[in-house]
């Protein structure tokens, strides 16, 4: 019996993470895989989550215990059968008759958070990687930053699977809108490893625009924008539609992903899947992604991007084409089965 514990869509409202696990109730309730799903408080004000039917004769509903405590507990199940568990946020099911399944999606809290929140994840994440029978890595990097953090772990359980991307983004055939395409695309988080303040850097010495896209820009964000960047050489937009996303994919210029760490780094196959190419950094999981390695910076350099920039303009059509068939490697589809495939192995 499979159980899949859908904690994530309490602890978030949208996210990497809550995607994945989305596609992956779809794809197990389309193939009518017999699984039960554990689910939360507030899980419903997750938009993933929120558009995902589940029969109510598959739902286990914990209303009862505050989220913040449920977080850290392990699960307890009232099945004397053999079970298949699968938390979507590094839990455990502690029982006799329980194998677990643990995905790890990176290791930004080793390298790039201390205090009290690092510690506190690096135990939950520790327990749950120990007591697993199975632990899925996102990509070969991640895999390998686990082996670094917890050599112990027998490679035998470790497997590999990729993200997928939606195939919500695609090239948009014979479109008019041409609005962005002086501009260089930022997209996602602005934490400090995500290399911001470097974008806004790049943009200052090229002659074109950045457009912003993810969260809204923060007043000390904002005020550094237009210090290096001016009040016009600058457009933000604040959580598009993947529908949007993709008419941005297809008209900007490049998307720029400077990001110095990422466990898979699903803009940049979007992007690719969109017929946009990238100039990102030559680190962590990007290389293994990203097909070509052309267009990788491999210095936080605004005279190597602007060399870069010059190699896309002059290759840009040769450049769109590698991407596209790239993405080809990555798809939700792909991904569940090859998730169906460990759970039917177990």
């Amino acid at each position: 019996m499979l159980y899949l514990d859908n904690i994530i869509f309490s602890l978030q409202k949208h996210g990497g993470v809550s995607v994945l696990w989305g596609n992956l109730i779809q794809y197990l309730l389309n193939h009518k895989v017999d699984t039960k799903f554990l689910d939360y408080k507030c899980s419903q004000s997750n938009k993933i989550r929120h558009s995902i039917l589940i029969p109510e004769q598959n739902l286990i509903l914990n209303e009862s215990t505050p989220i913040f405590l449920e977080r850290y507990r392990d699960v307890r199940i009232k099945d004397e059968r053999q079970i298949i568990f699968h938390s979507s946020h590094y839990r455990i099911c502690n029982q006799h008759n329980v194998k677990n399944i643990t995905t790890v999606h990176d290791f930004t809290y080793e390298y790039f958070v201390k205090g009290i929140a690092k510690g506190v994840h690096i135990w939950q994440k520790y327990k749950a990687i120990k007591k697993s029978d199975i632990i899925i890595c996102i990509s070969k990097n991640t895999k390998a930053d686990l082996m670094r953090f917890l050599p112990e772990i027998p490679e035998q359980k470790i497997r590999v699977i990729y993200n997928g991307v939606s195939d919500d983004y695609y090239p948009i055939i014979n479109d008019s809108n041409a609005q962005y395409n002086d501009y260089i695309l930022f997209v996602g988080g602005r934490q400090s490893y995500k290399n911001f303040e470097f974008a806004i850097s790049c943009v200052r010495h090229c002659q074109k625009k950045l457009l912003i896209v993810g969260s809204l820009l923060t007043d000390k964000e904002r005020k550094t924008v237009i210090e290096c960047l001016g009040s016009e050489g600058y457009k933000e937009i604040v959580h598009p539609s993947n529908n949007l996303l993709n008419q941005i994919y297809n008209s900007v210029f490049c998307l720029l992903y400077p990001s110095l760490y990422e466990g898979f780094g699903i803009p940049v196959i979007e992007a690719q899947k969109a017929g946009c190419p990238v100039i990102a950094m030559n680190s962590s999981s990007i290389p293994e992604i990203i097909g070509n390695h052309s267009l990788l910076l491999n210095h936080s350099s605004c005279s190597e991007f602007k060399n870069k920039m010059e190699i896309l303009s002059k290759n840009r059509v040769e450049f769109i084409s590698a991407g596209l068939e790239n993405s080809k490697r990555f798809s939700w589809d792909k991904m569940t089965s090859e998730y169906a495939n460990i759970y039917n192995e177990m």
